[in-house]
């Protein structure tokens, strides 16, 4: 009787996934199979562009002058890699986007932390918060340019592009933690502090994140916009030149580099998103 007792818990535990297993196996492979077929239909639309992209210029469908066309394009890529001034100027821009980020993300945060410890703060800011948001901020531009010269207007830009927005999504991403826990934390006695350290924090990655997100694409786009208006170096200042002297080659390789920076931003914070979510689970 011992012997049986014993071997049944055993036995019990292998015969449920056996059953579940073929299931569970189907389902993988489904997700694979998506996952796969994304990946085929993202590369195949990506060749499909450029092979549309050489063609069609080329056979005089529109303006090669308008618009250049990859093989065009190779030439100066190669020309300009070789004398330094492709890397230097990709390295402005991106070290630009860097600094303002790093300024914009982190503002943002001390902001919305400061309107989430004090009601009365928020109440007398947010009109401002929302006007501010909805300003265009192109149109600061040259006043940037004015009050801090022609580098730091780029920083300027690049911080107030994605502030105020980023402001307002973490404090709406603070304020929507679960209120029960925030009571079950002020009923076990815990201070403003420790409720914002061990309860909204914790409590507001998914939001922090999505913040992030948005705010690496717009300080790139604020950097751009600064380059565009005061610039003597970088991507922007590329775009800006070519297009001056009619060198299409020259823009639209920017743009092109620039197309590769916005991707690389998007694997990494991708990364970095399925990593923080993992360690939460």
């Amino acid at each position: 009787m011992s012997s049986t007792s014993t071997s049944a818990p055993d036995a019990a535990p292998d015969a449920a996934p056996a059953e579940a297993s073929p299931l569970y196996a189907a389902y993988l492979r489904r997700i694979r199979l998506e996952r796969h077929l994304v990946r085929v239909v993202q590369i195949a639309a990506l060749v499909g562009f450029f092979v549309l992209w050489e063609v069609a210029p080329r056979a005089h469908w529109v303006n090669p002058l308008l618009t250049s066309y990859p093989s065009a394009m190779w030439p100066v890529f190669v020309d300009m890699l070789s004398k330094g001034e492709l890397l230097y100027h990709t390295w402005v821009t991106v070290e630009e986007t860097i600094v303002g980020f790093v300024f914009g993300f982190g503002g943002g945060i001390a902001l919305a932390i400061g309107l989430w410890w004090s009601r009365f703060a928020y109440k007398v800011v947010d009109p401002f918060m929302v006007v501010a948001n909805a300003m265009p901020k192109t149109a600061l531009a040259p006043i940037f340019y004015i009050w801090l010269g022609d580098k730091y207007s780029i920083y300027g830009i690049a911080i107030a592009v994605g502030l105020f927005i980023t402001t307002i999504m973490l404090y709406n991403g603070f304020n929507e933690v679960d209120p029960n826990k925030v009571k079950l934390a002020r009923t076990f006695g815990a201070s403003r502090s420790q409720i914002l350290r061990k309860v909204v924090l914790p409590g507001s990655v998914p939001t922090m994140i999505a913040a992030l997100k948005i705010m690496v694409g717009l300080s790139l786009v604020g950097v751009i916009v600064g380059e565009f208006q005061s610039s003597k170096a970088g991507l922007g200042y590329l775009i800006v030149y070519g297009s001056q002297i009619f060198a299409m080659n020259l823009a639209m390789m920017a743009i092109t580099i620039l197309a590769v920076i916005s991707t690389v931003m998007y694997v990494v914070i991708f990364r970095f998103e399925r990593r923080v979510l993992r360690h939460r689970q």
